[in-house]
């Protein structure tokens, strides 16, 4: 029997009470006392369609009525833009009603995700009935048309500020009822007659956030206070910096660019986090016809200022977004980024990367095109007593006149869940590696949710088994060369290093013995993976293990 469908959710308009002032900054924090405001009473409607929501505030007191106009009086002028079309409707309003409403060539104005409609951009004096209007340049006209009341009047009321909210829009509290809306240049403050009022509103638009939450793949996989963090950090120009100056990195990026150029030349590329658009530049220097750079960090202003300066707004569209919830106009025919994180996985970059394939033509190409993640047991005594020796501070009874050894045993775990993100000789390594493959062109997101990589080692030495360390190969497979960019021990050093992770007891094993197990990436919510060890010597049963977190790695190298 087939299921009933569940009814329909009809969206709900909600009314309230509120008080509304456009102000700039200088009005919100005068050097001196702030006066208080004396705004009329107006009507605030919210209409929530799904993810976003219709904010509408209108003079209720006066729907559809033609002001009464008395000499003398000045009357603000507001602008309201219309969507889609190349002008606009001017309207002047005396006491919350419009008097009159004519044509001009104001644009809409629009910022991130609120569109706003208003802005006094003159001042009119009504004389014996005539509309003297004041230009910029304090010229008077004549107002032909007859005053009347045209323009925001309807049903409803005569409307005086409008808004979209949804995710993106940028907002917040002032006081226990009022709520601040930046404009640009300005800001609208909406205070609210109650808090239960303003409780109510606030709910309304936390749900329209949160609705984002079931369309987009990223905040389905991703806390948000993990997500904010991320964004906040690669939005610094010095952490792009830091991947610039880092030679090997980018020296590799351009030559596997440029001397594939025929897989750019008149094409149409997508830069999937692009940060500071470097790459988007070279894609250029190699021919493409149009990049589109895909950043969802606030470098991505920056981007746009660099490809301003260096013309080249015509060849590099900067899109600001995610690229799990921005469109593209066009399919794309090569998709480059830098997706690796340390160990290939953290930041699971890689799925966004795999995710952009949605806009990759049959045919397409990406940069880089596979990965290899290379395994080996290592032997170092030296790392193993650091490690255990930083839960020593934990050992004291008497710090400060505080017993402290009771921490010592969780001080212990966690410093043992950290993965060490250093660089080392290769005479550590105790057997022959063990590659895992990743084909991007191939892999699917889900593929990388659940990683195992099983392991049986031949001991090429014997001695005390530490740990496993892990390092990563990309390549880029062009029409032309083949480029790799390597992070192993043999290979100049990158911002990557390398990455170990210490067993919780070493093994020891003979030259010839067999280390059999399984290393197992489960990914998390904080854009990184719980990392499981699970290791064996076949020939005396000894077993050992670990469970890390890669989120929070020991950077040793400092």
């Amino acid at each position: 029997m087939a299921e009933v469908p569940a009814p329909a959710w009809v969206p709900a308009r909600l009314q309230y009470n509120v008080q509304l002032r456009f102000l700039t900054e200088e009005q919100l924090f005068p050097p001196g006392r702030l006066s208080p405001p004396s705004p009329r009473p107006l009507l605030l409607k919210v209409h929530q369609t799904g993810e976003e929501a219709d904010v509408t505030v209108t003079d209720g007191e006066v729907p559809g009525r033609p002001a009464h106009v008395e000499s003398g009086w000045e009357v603000a002028a507001f602008v309201r833009a219309s969507a889609g079309r190349g002008r606009a409707r001017s309207v002047f309003v005396y006491r919350g009603a419009c008097v009159h409403s004519a044509r001009t060539g104001v644009q809409e104005r629009k910022l991130g995700a609120l569109v706003w409609e208003r802005w006094c951009v003159r001042k009119a004096r009504v004389d014996s009935g005539a509309l003297r209007v004041c230009a910029p340049r304090a010229r008077v006209q004549e107002c032909v048309c007859p005053l009347s009341a045209r323009g925001w009047n309807s049903a409803d009321g005569i409307c005086v500020f409008k808004c979209l909210f949804n995710r993106d829009t940028e907002c917040c509290c002032v006081g226990k009822k009022s709520l601040l809306i930046p404009l640009g240049h300005s800001s609208a403050l909406l205070k609210f007659e109650s808090l239960a009022d303003f409780s109510a509103f606030s709910n309304t638009l936390k749900r329209c956030r949160n609705q984002k939450k079931e369309y987009s793949v990223f905040s389905q996989r991703t806390e948000e206070a993990s997500a904010a963090q991320y964004f906040q950090f690669y939005g610094c120009i010095s952490q792009q910096q830091n991947m610039m100056q880092d030679f090997v990195r980018t020296a590799t990026y351009h030559r596997a660019i440029l001397q594939n150029h025929t897989d750019f030349k008149d094409k149409v590329v997508l830069d999937v986090g692009c940060g500071s658009g470097i790459l988007s530049f070279f894609a250029v220097q190699a021919g493409a016809r149009r990049v589109y750079a895909v950043e969802a960090s606030s470098v991505a202003q920056y981007a746009e200022m660099l490809v301003k300066n260096n013309h080249l707004s015509d060849k590099i569209i900067v899109l600001p977004g995610k690229i799990e919830e921005i469109s593209l106009p066009e399919l794309v025919d090569v998709i480059i980024s830098e997706p690796m994180g340390y160990l290939l996985f953290n930041e699971r970059m890689l799925e966004s990367y795999l995710h952009s394939k949605k806009w990759l033509k049959a045919n397409g190409m990406m940069f880089p095109t596979s990965s290899d993640i290379h395994v080996a047991p290592f032997s170092d005594e030296q790392l193993y007593m650091e490690h255990y020796s930083r839960a020593n501070f934990w050992y004291q009874q008497c710090f400060y006149g505080v017993n402290l050894s009771s921490l010592r045993g969780a001080a212990m775990e966690e410093y043992f869940r950290q993965p060490i993100v250093d660089t080392f000789d290769i005479r550590i390594l105790m057997a022959r590696t063990v590659k895992y493959t990743v084909n991007f062109m191939h892999a699917k997101e889900e593929d990388l949710h659940r990683v195992e990589i099983p392991f049986v080692f031949q001991m090429a030495q014997s001695g005390l088994i530490h740990g496993l360390a892990f390092w990563f190969d990309v390549a880029f497979v062009g029409s032309l060369v083949t480029v790799w960019l390597s992070t192993a021990p043999t290979e100049p050093l990158t911002h990557w290093y390398q990455v170990r992770c210490l067993l919780q007891t070493p093994l020891f094993a003979k030259e010839g013995e067999t280390l059999s197990g399984k290393v197992l990436f489960v990914a998390n919510k904080r854009q990184s993976y719980d990392i499981q060890i699970v290791a064996l010597v076949n020939q005396t049963g000894f077993r050992s293990g670990n469970i890390l977190d890669l989120k929070n790695p020991f950077f040793r190298f400092a």
